[in-house]
C-alpha cells in the first residue's frame, strides 16, 4: 500500500488542477540514478496500463508500475514548505540508504530480485 499525507494530497491536488485535466492520474515511479541506485519519479498521465497498479489515496488515483510495486510498498509520501521552498519528502521502509536530496535511494538485492521477478 501507499499512502499520501493530507499535505501530499492537496499538493498533487493544486498541481493537477493548473492542467485544466481532472481525470490525470498521479504517477510515481522508480528509475535508475547516478547517485545511489534508485530515484524516484512522479508525473500525471493519461491511461492505466495493464501492468500498472493503482492506488486509491483519499480521491488521488496514484499509478505504480508492476515492477516498481515491491520497492515502493508501504511508501508515504508528505509535501513540506521551509524556508528553502517547497518539496516532496519520501518515507521508504525499503530504503536503506538515502540519498542527502531525499530522492535517492538503495534497497537489498531481494527487493531488486522480486522486482525482476528472480
Amino acid at each position: 500500500m501507499i499512502h499520501l499525507s493530507q499535505a501530499a494530497i492537496s499538493e498533487v491536488s493544486r498541481l493537477k488542477a493548473r492542467r485544466n485535466n481532472p481525470q490525470l492520474l498521479f504517477r510515481l515511479d522508480v528509475q535508475p540514478s547516478a547517485c545511489l541506485t534508485m530515484a524516484y519519479a512522479m508525473s500525471f498521465d493519461t491511461a492505466v496500463q495493464p501492468h500498472d497498479q493503482v492506488y486509491d489515496c483519499n480521491g488521488i488515483q496514484v499509478v505504480v508500475d508492476s515492477s516498481s510495486v515491491p520497492i515502493l510498498e508501504g511508501l508515504v509520501l508528505d509535501y513540506s514548505e521551509d524556508l528553502m521552498g517547497g518539496g516532496f519528502r519520501f518515507h521508504n521502509p525499503n530504503a536503506i540508504q538515502t540519498c542527502g536530496c531525499g530522492n535517492s535511494f538503495s534497497v537489498t538485492d531481494d527487493i531488486v530480485k522480486e522486482c525482476r521477478g528472480n
